[in-house]
């Protein structure tokens, strides 16, 4: 029954945030909405949409060690599952204003995080990401979004922006915009509700078992959470969109960490468990090699995507065992 109950809000939340990025993305082209902000802000919220549905959910019922295993499982999963799959499908050439921007980003950001996850070894105190720490998380985020925002707009301008939307997706075929409300309004009734079935699923499948729930939100709901962004990365892979694949991947762990982590701690402080200290070594480490692989050749070839899953399902055994 727990499984089932866990099963059923993973498949909600995967429903519900498609939903919400369909409708969110007509409903912002019909009003004239540049495309560039709808990707930047639309689609990244969507594929991450599960993640922060989960952890708001968890925050509020007091489930923070659920709340920290979805996030850092999910960025872990995102680039030793996600990116590694998608460079076996098709190897990655990876373009250079992403060597230089994207993922010096998400490797400082998963910088940041480390740092105040290890509160331990400069206080006394048990390690938490507290609220003003997730203001701050939420501080780089804006800023993050903002630098991406004028330095694409300053390089090439909404209005051949707009006009390639116009040419990728016929106004005719995005519907009216009540009928894009209904999939937003959907896709939030959704979210809630699936998010707080796949936490209850979680806690109880992980104290059936006797494992932690960190655990359990690190590996299941965590890769679970993380289907939108396999299906896109994926998909743009066997499509020859390399930027697309890896773009989508590093964009989506910025993402969690910044905003999904940020929201969370500021409604609810988020304790580090016990075993948690080796989950941001992990996600760290990746991060770091994710840049010296692609750093050389420019390029992320099926060797070294299969270089990254091992090293994935190596840590994840590691953890369960």
């Amino acid at each position: 029954m727990l499984a089932l109950l866990l099963a059923l809000g993973l498949a909600l939340l995967l429903l519900a945030g498609a939903s919400m990025v369909s409708g969110s993305a007509a409903l912002a082209r019909l009003l004239g909405v540049p495309p560039l902000v709808i990707g930047l802000t639309v689609v990244a919220f969507g594929t991450s949409a599960p993640e922060l549905a989960v952890n708001v959910t968890a925050a509020v019922q007091g489930s923070g060690d659920v709340a920290f295993g979805n996030i850092i499982g999910s960025n872990l999963a995102n680039v030793g599952l996600i990116l590694a799959v998608s460079a076996i499908v098709s190897p990655l050439a990876v373009q250079s204003v992403v060597l230089t921007r994207e993922i010096p980003m998400m490797l400082l950001a998963s910088t940041a995080v480390v740092v105040m996850g290890f509160d331990s070894i400069r206080t006394a105190d048990a390690s938490q990401y507290d609220r003003a720490e997730g203001l701050v998380l939420l501080l780089l985020f804006t800023v993050f979004l903002y630098y991406t925002v004028v330095e694409t707009l300053r390089k090439r301008g909404t209005d051949s922006l707009v006009q390639q939307a116009r040419t990728r997706v016929p106004v005719e075929r995005l519907g009216s915009i009540g009928a894009s409300m209904a999939l937003v309004a959907f896709g939030m009734v959704g979210l809630g509700l699936g998010g707080s079935l796949t936490v209850h699923g979680a806690v109880g499948i992980a104290t059936a078992l006797g494992a932690s729930p960190d655990l359990i939100a690190l590996t299941i709901v965590a890769v679970g959470t993380s289907l939108p962004e396999l299906s896109a990365s994926v998909i743009a892979a066997r499509r020859g969109e390399a930027d697309l694949a890896v773009g989508n991947v590093v964009g989506s762990n910025i993402f969690n960490l910044l905003f999904v982590l940020g929201v969370t701690a500021s409604i609810q402080p988020v304790p580090v468990p016990a075993e948690g200290h080796p989950d941001l070594i992990a996600m760290l480490a990746l991060a770091v090699a994710v840049l010296a692989l692609a750093f050389g050749r420019r390029r992320i070839g099926r060797l070294q995507g299969g270089l990254l899953l091992l090293l994935y399902l190596g840590f994840v055994i590691w953890r369960i065992a």
